[in-house]
């Protein structure tokens, strides 16, 4: 019988195995890359940068919860026992599908046998005047960096103000999903605790967070019950609610909603949904789908396509069981669903070149959850149906230190979490400008 080559007996003939180019190095790209590791293919992955971010933690971050590195990790350091994985700090422009390869920013082209597009998605504006110009969305590390700057300053010279007199300070978030959700629970907390133990001389109650969604209740794929628990724990938290409400345009310290307010803000954080509108699935124009989203086959092939994939938000996966998840036709844009098409893709290419059919992507859902604050949050399991306050909070804990990437990284988090479950550490509400903004 026949045997597969695998790197580990047949290194020498590597540059001989199919050549993979994964585009992208988030949820869905490591999930591809990690399951392509040490079999008979070479890959390739590049990503604009050269590290993996933990997206559901740049939160923390940006709320002075957590350091940047500890929710990021080198792509190379992750595949560097992996002989058949190379990696390529660069930025793909365009594809050829005639020609099978990807031409880079630079004019570099790279050839592939297989392309997997696994390229995120970024922040939607909805087209609303001023948004993507003075907004601050949080989907990148350097999102979360600039937010925290910016959340810090305000409140050092609302300090400053305050010597001459009461100040009003108000900071908004747009958007009632888990995003925006974690984020005013976590920035209430943030000012809490900036008041109490830096010395602030700011009266709590005129710094405000405002929580605005157009909708009629917060976290929307979950229970009415998890929307009303929401609600409570923000209330405590100071947090104001807004349902119902439209943003139609935003300027550089202000927000103006369809009914005319027009409300100063200390900072407008961006929380209302994401596209991939721009990104290179977009670029894939006859495939393209809602919100630029590739349109993919049942097995995560694009339309018309035997080698080229997408996966992650970057694409429009059919939903088989639109009973289950209420988001339409197709799959939501979640970390789930991106690792597990990623797994499911790296199976389908190695079908492919053992010569055997491919199967279809059947989704798991294993629920969602949101925190709300410390020792608060709320999870939709499948068979245990709503879980709520600390054992939640515990849940979505374990969950997020499972797929963080690395044990440095998970240590540090956890001994972080563990303070903060008592009390709250010192640190690190940090100003740190970039050299090229720094005065």
């Amino acid at each position: 019988m026949a045997t597969t080559p695998s790197v580990g007996n047949d290194s020498q003939n590597v540059a001989a195995w199919p050549h993979v180019v994964v585009v992208g190095g988030g949820f869905a790209g490591l999930s591809v890359a990690r399951r392509l590791a040490n079999k008979p293919v070479r890959v390739t992955i590049i990503d604009r940068h050269n590290f993996h971010a933990f997206l559901p933690l740049l939160y923390q971050v940006a709320t002075a919860g957590l350091e940047p590195a500890d929710v990021a990790y080198p792509i190379r350091t992750i595949f560097g026992r992996a002989k058949n994985v190379r990696v390529r700090h660069a930025r793909v422009s365009n594809v050829d599908r005639d020609r099978n390869v990807v031409v880079l920013e630079n004019g570099m082209e790279i050839g592939y046998d297989h392309l997997v597009v696994a390229t995120g998605a970024v922040a939607s504006f909805f087209d609303i005047p001023g948004a993507k110009s003075y907004a601050m969305p949080l989907y990148t590390l350097a999102n979360a960096r600039r937010l925290r700057n910016r959340l810090l300053r305000a409140l050092e010279d609302a300090d400053v103000a305050a010597e001459s007199g009461p100040v009003s300070l108000n900071f908004v978030v747009v958007g009632g999903g888990p995003t925006g959700v974690e984020t005013a629970g976590a920035l209430s907390e943030l000012i809490d605790v900036a008041i109490r133990r830096d010395g602030l001389q700011l009266d709590p109650e005129t710094v405000r967070v405002r929580l605005v969604d157009v909708g009629t209740r917060l976290l929307t794929a979950f229970p009415e019950s998890a929307s009303d628990y929401a609600i409570k724990v923000l209330g405590k938290k100071r947090v104001d609610i807004d349902l119902g409400r439209s943003v139609v345009k935003v300027e550089e310290r202000a927000i103006h909603f369809s009914d005319g307010e027009r409300l100063e803000a200390a900072a407008v954080i961006w929380a209302a949904g994401v596209t991939a509108v721009g990104t290179l699935a977009d670029v894939l124009e006859e495939t393209s789908g809602p919100s630029g989203r590739a349109l993919v086959n049942s097995d995560l092939t694009i339309l018309g396509s035997s080698n080229v994939w997408c996966i992650g938000d970057a694409a429009a996966i059919p939903n088989r069981k639109p009973d289950d998840i209420a988001t339409g036709p197709f799959l939501p844009q979640l970390a789930p669903v991106a690792i597990q098409s990623g797994k499911h893709c790296a199976k389908q290419i190695l079908r492919v070149v053992r010569g055997e059919a491919t199967e279809p992507f059947r989704y798991h859902d294993k629920g969602v959850m949101a925190t709300i604050g410390r020792r608060a949050a709320v999870a939709k399991l499948p068979r245990a149906g709503v879980i709520k306050g600390t054992l939640g909070w515990l849940a979505w804990l374990a969950l997020h230190l499972w797929y963080l990437v690395g044990f440095r990284n998970r240590l540090r988090v956890v001994i972080n979490w563990m303070w903060r479950y008592f009390d709250w550490p010192s640190g690190p509400r940090l100003i740190v400008a970039d050299a090229e903004t720094a005065s």
